[in-house]
């Protein structure tokens, strides 16, 4: 079995989601570039994300991209390949080309062949979103967790190196900073908290610039506040998750957050949004680990995950079990060989 990868494992360093999906698939996974597009037969072409152009390009730009994706499709299709989209996100982040992102999804979803949803409540919302994958064979494959891929050593002394108080309660948002992320709301809902020895980190690149400025003069007058709009290496993601009591991550819209899953990795305990698969996360994980929220945040919600994160009895380790790479990877690969017999 011949898998083309778009994106593939060679992204590790951005996201290693993808490769840790293919490096436990049996089977042979090729990258896509213009080059392996021709590079033989494939029997599944894999896509992730086929919306990204519409988070970052201008309309014009954005339409070419997808027009040569879809393009890409055709031909594949033409020769037999069948298409699979892993649902990561239902819309674009930013909706920044409503009428074009409308085109885009007609068009895409009604030349796949199956679908990789990462929770049930990813597979019903798939089906209710787009019709033409209402009767689409789907297949739940988790998101998996990232124990291995980063570092994590104990003696790290973490807040020593970040220069924050051992006795500190600090609360951290992390990974790319966007406005659907609602860290604007983070930071407001955390000001109107009194307490001196309360932190908030907010770490990740930014790249709208009126956001990071808003967030920044959001953020300027309050001491406890640390702002690090920047890219952090993977070495040193540690220190930011070691130095943590809560990772809070109060998104206005989502889906599925590989962030969510890589702080129960560190065996950090989670704030997030009651919709999407995030209900479900809290089922598998536990309520120990993952306090969901309705509504918008505000700062009562805040206080009291604060007090949950502080007070709560867990494990030294978080339970992970059903997001292991293994288990991930013989579901996939028994979806790809199913899929390839249809």
């Amino acid at each position: 079995m011949r898998i083309l990868a778009y994106p593939g494992p060679g992204m590790r360093s951005i996201n290693p989601y993808s490769y840790l999906f293919y490096t436990n698939i049996d089977a042979e996974v090729i990258e896509y570039s213009r080059k392996t597009l021709f590079d033989g037969r494939y029997d599944i072409f894999h896509i992730h994300w086929p919306e990204s152009a519409l988070n970052t390009l201008g309309a014009r730009s954005a339409y070419l991209h997808l027009q040569k994706k879809l393009c890409i499709i055709d031909v594949l299709r033409s020769r037999g390949t069948k298409i699979v989209w892993t649902v990561h996100n239902l819309k674009s982040h930013e909706q920044l080309h409503p009428r074009l992102e409308a085109w885009f999804w007609k068009a895409f979803t009604k030349r796949l062949d199956a679908f990789f949803a990462l929770s049930q409540a990813g597979e019903k919302a798939v089906r209710a979103r787009f019709s033409a994958m209402e009767t689409l064979p789907g297949y739940v494959i988790p998101h998996g967790h990232y124990r291995g891929e980063y570092a994590n050593e104990q003696d790290l002394k973490a807040r020593e190196k970040l220069g924050i108080s051992p006795n500190a309660i600090v609360v951290l948002s992390f990974g790319e900073i966007r406005p659907y992320k609602n860290i604007d709301q983070l930071i407001s809902a955390f000001r109107q908290l009194p307490d001196e020895n309360l932190v908030l980190m907010i770490v990740g690149s930014c790249q709208i610039s009126a956001y990071a400025k808003l967030l920044s003069k959001l953020a300027s007058d309050d001491s406890r506040i640390r702002f690090t709009p920047e890219r952090i290496p993977s070495e040193d993601v540690q220190l930011y998750m070691q130095a943590a009591d809560l990772v809070a991550l109060p998104y206005r819209d989502i889906l599925n957050s590989g962030t969510a899953l890589l702080a129960l990795s560190f065996n950090r305990p989670i704030l997030v949004p009651e919709f999407g698969a995030m209900k479900e996360l809290a089922s598998s994980v536990g309520t120990d680990w993952v306090m969901n929220f309705p509504g918008d945040l505000s700062s009562k919600v805040l206080r009291d995950a604060i007090n949950w994160a502080m007070e709560t009895e867990r494990t030294d380790i978080a339970p992970l079990n059903e997001f292991e790479w293994g288990c991930i990877g013989s579901k996939a690969t028994d979806a790809f060989r199913r899929i390839c017999s249809q």
